[in-house]
């Protein structure tokens, strides 16, 4: 059975992934320039999820308006690990989440075809003061998944969800340092 609390993301010894969204303009410029530039916002709190199928709820598959796009996002374990460090829960006191650089909360996972599943799912946000460091530090790749979010879509559409699994990356349980563990965990 899995935990209630658990992050689940396609890892390796070194780094992460992590999904985003975006609207044509803003991955186009990034995977061009191969990181983060404008259009992309340096001003404000952008949010990233390990967990491919609930950024697949979130977007509608890629066909939410401003978020045609879907980007795998490698970054550095060490920077995945220095970022949830700084995190506060959003269910913390509101003075302490309007102060923390980055921002946690826990939203129910996602099967392919957008039900609620009874586990939850780390959505992480990135401060403004932390964005610098995201993108000129962290980041390792960006990959631009719209073609193959497009045929796994397509696919679950026309009921033929077993074959879509192909498309969709493979995740398992990261193994977060026990203190940080619980820091994510306490609260929710």
């Amino acid at each position: 059975m899995t935990p209630q609390y658990q992050i689940r993301a396609d890892f390796d010894a070194r780094t992460i992934v992590v999904y985003q969204a975006y609207a044509p303009a803003i991955a186009e410029a990034a995977l061009q320039a191969g990181r983060f530039v404008a259009p992309f916002s340096f001003h404000r709190m952008t949010w990233i999820k390990p967990s491919f199928l609930w950024l697949m709820h979130r977007s509608n598959w890629a066909r939410k308006p401003g978020q045609e796009r879907v980007l795998a996002v490698r970054m550095t374990r060490e920077g995945w690990e220095e970022a949830l460090s700084q995190a506060v829960l959003t269910t913390a006191d509101p003075a302490a989440v309007a102060r923390a650089a980055v921002h946690v909360q826990w939203d129910p996972e996602r099967s392919p075809r957008g039900s609620a599943l009874n586990h939850y799912s780390i959505q992480v946000g990135i401060g403004r003061h932390l964005m610098r460091t995201f993108t000129d530090d962290w980041i390792v790749d960006l990959t631009d998944l719209t073609p193959q979010v497009r045929k796994a879509a397509s696919l679950i559409q026309t009921g033929h969800a077993a074959r879509a699994q192909r498309f969709l990356p493979a995740e398992r349980a990261y193994p977060l340092p026990p203190p940080l563990e619980n820091r994510l965990s306490s609260g929710v």
